[in-house]
């Protein structure tokens, strides 16, 4: 791979934020790049990681084996060649990526953490993190986490977190890769709230329903909406009340909320892993009620113009993945609770 171009002015800013690996095009921050240079040696305050698992994000998952027919090789082929040409993964079909998991191997001249010979997690997107992939070790359709032997690259800017030793790596990784969900959860549920939680049968959606019923204190309701069916158990699981309800139907999904709680949700927190979520979750959210979309499929145009076209004044929040002290949150909530622990093992 061709070294990327430095960029002058701004210096050790630039380093810092990685800029100086954008290839293509050159001088924009990585995780808009179309190709990152991966291979160049470590500079600056930057570490090098000898990665063990990869864990895709939910979105980016579902569509690969959607295109894919569910067939393992074809997926592994398709990360492999994501990376080859991108430097890092970075899905070009959802622009996500997903988070890692790996060995700290060198550093930076101007870094001296963590230790080489730490484990950590990644708590920034692999749509922005060079990444080399020697070799996929192990890949199943049924899990995001992948097994591969390779190398990638944690910028100055890059949070990282030091693998807990008491949770197995597919907990860990599993939490940490939505660890963003519960912690905005717990910035604004409140007691006395009605949650409404779209796509609760998944693992950023269980975190969210969990940490929901803890900040509601027994004041308010938490309402998981989950499909398919099978997946309303990790909703229920949490002390949510789990509906089945097809999440993209927008009327189907209004219906279940007034069933449920007589009204519109004060605050309603989407998750799930599909587009076309948007509109129920409007329609869900009492006027004057926030919305979080924490889901990288989310149509950010369709939720502002279906907003406007419902005359609803709900305010409309992209959930960022970083909150801080949002690992040390997730892994204790997981933790604390047996049954959520229970489903990130599975």
């Amino acid at each position: 791979m061709a070294t990327a171009r430095r960029v002058l002015g701004g210096g050790w800013l630039m380093e810092r934020f990685g800029i100086h690996r954008s290839i293509e095009p050159a001088g924009v921050l990585p995780q808009q790049a179309l190709v990152l240079d991966a291979t160049s040696p470590v500079t600056g305050t930057e570490i090098g990681i000898d990665v063990e698992l990869l864990n895709i994000d939910s979105a980016s998952w579902h569509q690969l084996r959607g295109a894919t027919g569910n067939d393992a090789e074809a997926m592994r082929d398709r990360i492999v060649e994501i990376v080859k040409e991108r430097g890092k993964m970075h899905n070009p079909a959802t622009g996500s990526g997903g988070m890692l998991v790996g060995t700290v191997s060198e550093l930076g001249p101007q870094r001296s953490e963590p230790p080489v010979g730490t484990r950590i997690a990644t708590l920034v997107s692999l749509s922005l993190t060079p990444l080399v992939l020697d070799e996929v070790v192990h890949l199943d359709p049924a899990s995001e986490k992948v097994r591969v032997r390779g190398h990638a690259i944690l910028f100055g800017s890059g949070v990282y977190v030091r693998v807990p030793d008491d949770l197995p790596d597919e907990v860990v990784l599993g939490v940490l890769d939505v660890c963003g969900a519960p912690a905005w959860m717990a910035r604004l549920a409140r007691p006395g709230m009605n949650v409404v939680v779209i796509g609760a049968g998944g693992k950023s959606g269980a975190l969210a329903c969990a940490q929901a019923v803890r900040s509601v204190a027994g004041e308010g309701r938490v309402v998981g909406l989950c499909w398919p069916p099978h997946t309303r158990h990790a909703a229920s699981a949490t002390g949510a009340e789990a509906i089945a309800v097809d999440c993209t139907d927008p009327v189907a999904v209004f219906d279940e909320v007034r069933g449920a709680l007589g009204a519109e949700a004060d605050l309603v927190f989407v998750c799930a892993n599909v587009p076309g979520c948007e509109s129920g979750a409007i329609l869900a959210c009492a006027d004057g009620g926030q919305i979080v979309f924490f889901s990288m499929a989310t149509s950010f145009t369709a939720a502002a113009l279906q907003a406007e076209g419902l005359g609803k004044s709900c305010e409309m929040t992209i959930g960022n993945g970083f909150v801080p002290g949002h690992a040390e949150l997730a892994l204790d909530l997981v933790r604390s609770d047996g049954n959520l622990l229970g489903s990130f093992s599975g």
